[in-house]
Parts: C-alpha cells; structure tokens; sequence
C-alpha cells in the first residue's frame, strides 16, 4: 500500500491510498472465505468450498465488492496512522479505481483537528473570590445558629422580611388546584422565595387577618396562576443574646464568645478555599480560552454534545427518571433541550484546543510510564485487567488520543501552577493558600488540590481477552 496526503484550505486534508493488485487480493481471499460460509454448495460443508469453485459458482464480483467494503476503511486507517492524521469526524471516501479489477485506488476527505496558538498564556491572571470573611459573614453565621434556639412572638406590626407568617394558601389555573400549592396553617418566612418569584413581595407590609388576591407564576411551571392567600398571624424571631454562657451552654466544644467567632471565622474561611479549588480548574480554562478566537469546528462541537446528551440521558435512566415526562413537564422540547447545551459544547472545544497548544508550546509529552499509569488508573475504575485496557486502547487505535488526554491534563497543571491569581480588587492571592500547599520540612511542596481528570470511557474489547500470564 502507497499513500500521500495533500493539505486542503481550512481543516482538511487528502490523503490518497493506492493498493497493488497482489496485496488486495488477500482481501478478496478473505472475502471469499466469508462467501464460503453463506452459500451451500453441493459436496462441500458450509465455509469450506474452495475460492476457485466458489469464482465459477458465483463470480469474482460479489467478492471483490465485499473486500472493498471491508478492505477499504482497514487501509484507510493504517493511513491515517502513517501519516499521523488527527481525525475529527468520519473521512468523505471516494473510490477512484479498481472496482472491477487492477489496483485499488481512493481518497479520503479528511476534517482534522486545527492547530492554534494563544498568544499571552504564560502571562494568563485568574480572578479568583477572596477568601478573606468579613464580620457581616461571620455576624451571619452567628445569627443562623442563634436561630436554632430563638422563639417566636407575635409581631404587632406589618409583616416584613425575616418574619414568620402562618397562612392558608390556595392556587388554581382555569378553576382547578395547582398540586402542592393548596394548605392551611402553613408557617412560611418571608424572603425565602420559594413559591414564586414575586410570592414574598405580596406578603411584605400585610398584617395579621388580612386576604390577599393575587397572579403568580409558580416557581418550576411557565404558566401564571391566581393566587389566595389568608394571613393569621405575623410573628418575629427573638434571638437569645451571645454570651459566653450560652455559647458553652450549646455549643460544647467552645466556652467563649470569643473562641467560638475564630473558630466560625476560620470554618468560614476553609469553606470560601474549597469553593475556590472547586472552581479552579473552570476558571482557568475560561481564562485560557478567552485568549483565543477560533470558531470551534462543528464536527468536534457535534461529538462532544452528543457525548454530554448521552450522559445526561443515562444519568436520568440511572435515578429512574422518564425522561419524556421530564421534558414535559419542563416545558421544552428535545431540539431545544439539545442546543441548550451546544454553548457547553463549544467551550469544551475551544478548551481542548488551548490545551493542546500549550502542551505543545512547553513541550509537554507523555512517556511510557505515564501511560501504564493511566491505564491502571482505569484498571482499577472499570474491575478490569491493566492489559485488558491497553489491548483496547490499542485495537480501537486509541492510544493517540489518550496520549493526548494526559499531555492537556498535564498543561493545565502546569497553568495551575504558573498563572497569576488574583480577587475580584485585581490584589495578588497567595499560590500556596489557593492551590492548598503545604511544605515538608525541606520545603518541598505536598498538594492538596485535585487535578482534573477527564478522560472517557475505556474503549470496548473488539477481540478476544489474552489469558494472564
């Protein structure tokens, strides 16, 4: 097999695959073998008939046709690896010679994935929440806990914010009760917003024994709904002053005010650095595209948001939701639910690719070992042998691609580790408190934060399982 490749305009290339006649007669044997065993000749067992018996039985034709179909994508692909092609959706294949007889020739159309820079990476600036607590946060969390041993009294004022009302509530659309929006004696606090969104703003300034009449769209539905709703008392929260004595009293581990605010303010603090690290990984990758101005190609756009429609379909199967109820019951359509997800998509695109360029702009690589760590990672993810793994990676020609998963995984966390982080002020954060380093005696640094791991599915065993060794 002979094979070039010509570059296109945009994100294509030609490769061109000419075939000799004796090579392409193996897959004519081949085919005939397959012949063999869906026709029934006499004298002969099924898949047993000879090629030359079967030529004067049934001709060469129905063969070569066949070897073609099954000949051609195995050849296309040993091109795709020769000359490194990095495919991005199925090849346009146009046979050009050979269908009858001679050398088999044909080229493929090829969509690659496109190649780009971006420019200012490695002087990229995150903006980051500050983790720093203010008083009113920590006052806040105070009041919450203080809460949990406060009382009610009748307020003997207008209802506002904050405030405790008892009701009897009724909802109907065209004369028929919304479910789950008719009680009685129901004990609601103002400012929860929880019915719907404008819900509260009709109870603020209504006082006890008042009858409210009202249209409002329930929270979760499209359609408005009229609303009546009969107040019977209006009561406040008295919260318990903060002494020490109540803080020992209730809170066990703490005996003063004052341990108890640095303990809160600290608990406060760690929450604020997990939500960071948390949202590390999505900041960085925003930032990083924002660089670039590349339209993602469709193709890639496509496979990525059929993967995250599948996903979502599964997890759907998986909590026993029907998911044709769901849509119905959301209003939407399966067209519109599909494209609310393509902004996803796009993004998810435009991130691999800022990634590949950085991998390529440090000279980030995978070695060997990283790789049969990889597949013992999966190994130990899916119940299966590291071998098992491998072998699939390499049959379904796989490998590039998980190759290429570990060098992205790599160049963000060499972003993690050299961007510029900085809060909402543009004020320099420490790398050592966001990233949630501590050192070793000798100043080494021990990661607490976790890596980004998105690499798929291993892929399916196409052939038989090697016995273990």
């Amino acid at each position: 097999m002979k094979s070039s490749v010509e570059a296109l305009e945009g994100n294509q290339i030609k490769l061109y695959v000419e075939v000799d006649e004796s090579e392409f007669d193996a897959d004519i044997d081949r085919a005939f073998k397959l012949i063999a065993k869906q026709v029934r000749l006499p004298g002969f067992r099924p898949g047993k008939a000879p090629r030359k018996v079967l030529e004067a039985q049934v001709g060469i034709g129905a063969a070569r046709e066949q070897a073609l179909r099954d000949g051609v994508p195995e050849y296309l692909a040993k091109a795709v690896r020769e000359h490194d092609v990095d495919l991005i959706a199925t090849p346009q294949v146009e046979i050009t010679d050979g269908q009858e007889t001679g050398p088999v020739e044909f080229e493929a159309t090829c969509d690659i994935r496109p190649v780009i820079d971006v420019p200012g990476y490695n002087g990229l600036r995150v903006e980051l929440p500050s983790p720093d607590v203010s008083d009113d946060e920590v006052e806040g969390a105070q009041q919450t806990e203080l809460r949990k041993t406060g009382s009610l009294a009748d307020a003997d004022r207008p209802a506002a914010v904050g405030d405790f009302v008892t009701l009897d509530l009724t909802a109907q659309r065209d004369g028929d009760d919304v479910i789950g929006l008719n009680t009685e004696d129901w004990n609601y606090e103002i400012g929860q917003g929880w019915v719907a969104d404008d819900f509260d703003d009709h109870l603020e300034g209504a006082s006890a024994g008042d009858e409210l009449s009202f249209t409002a769209t329930p929270k979760g539905t499209e359609e408005p709904a009229e609303f009546t709703v009969k107040i019977t008392s209006v009561q406040t929260m008295q919260l318990p002053e903060l002494t020490d004595d109540w803080v020992a009293e209730n809170l066990g581990e703490f005996d003063t005010v004052a341990e108890w605010t640095a303990s809160l303010r600290e608990s406060l603090r760690d929450a604020k650095l997990n939500q960071i690290r948390q949202q590390l990984v999505g900041k960085i990758t925003d930032a990083l595209t924002a660089l670039t101005d590349i339209d993602p190609p469709t193709p890639m756009v496509d496979a990525d948001l059929n993967q995250r429609v599948q996903g979502t379909m599964q997890q759907f199967q998986a909590q026993g939701i029907d998911f044709g109820q769901w849509m119905q019951a959301t209003g939407q359509e399966p067209e519109q639910f599909i494209e609310s997800m393509r902004g996803q998509s796009e993004q998810a695109v435009r991130s691999d690719l800022a990634l590949r360029a950085v991998a390529a702009a440090e000279g980030i690589d995978a070695d060997d070992d990283e790789l049969e760590q990889e597949y013992a990672r999966m190994a130990m993810q899916y119940g299966q042998k590291a071998k098992e793994i491998r072998k699939a990676y390499e049959q379904n020609d796989a490998v590039p691609e998980l190759i290429a998963q570990i060098r992205k995984n790599k160049a963000l966390d060499w972003l993690v580790h050299h961007v510029e982080f900085v809060d909402e002020q543009g004020a320099p954060m420490d790398r050592d408190v966001v990233l949630g380093h501590t050192h070793d005696a000798d100043g080494n640094h021990i990661h607490d934060h976790d890596e980004q791991d998105d690499g798929g599915d291993a892929p399916a065993d196409n052939g038989d399982e090697e016995s273990d060794s």
